[in-house]
């Protein structure tokens, strides 16, 4: 069964979602719903990457809290810097941050990371991977601003992925 259906809640999810998408529960369109719940895990199954190894489940969970507290922070810091940005222009920079990281599965974290947090850009991984661009929309203090990243993101994801 795990050869023909190798992702059974991928599988769920891609013949909920041609349902929805149809609007319809016509015989048709649940033969070609499970045809596409079927065959594309199948298809994709190479393009899948191997899961990475997660060793500390407290940092991650800590990691987790920290970025939504950040997320929240950084949303009303934004807001208000768009406010304000007649009488006082947000400072956008690009900031080259050193990185420690090399498992592809931390920095794709760190990707994300960067991504959802407003007011960040990832923009950049270096060839080498040990530095990254980002953007970011109001930079008082660089190095605060670098120590800030390393110490939030980079160093537990370090502690969970290495």
């Amino acid at each position: 069964m795990k050869r023909l259906i190798p992702s059974p809640w991928l599988s769920l999810g891609l013949f909920a979602g041609w349902l929805l998408l149809v609007r319809s529960t016509s015989p048709g369109q649940i033969l070609l719903g499970l045809l596409v719940a079927v065959a594309m895990p199948l298809l994709m199954g190479p393009l899948r990457p191997t899961p990475g190894p997660l060793r500390r489940w407290g940092v991650l969970i800590a990691l987790i809290l920290r970025v939504g507290r950040d997320v929240v922070r950084s949303a009303i810091d934004v807001a208000a810097g768009v406010v304000r940005a007649r009488q006082q222009p947000p400072r956008g920079h690009f900031v080259t941050v050193p990185l420690e990281l090399r498992d592809v599965h931390a920095l794709a974290a760190l990707a994300m990371i960067s991504a959802v947090i407003p007011g960040t850009v990832w923009s950049e991984l270096s060839a080498d991977r040990s530095a990254l661009l980002i953007h970011v929309f109001d930079l008082a203090d660089e190095a605060r601003f670098i120590a800030h990243f390393k110490a939030d993101y980079e160093h537990p994801l370090k502690e969970i992925f290495e």
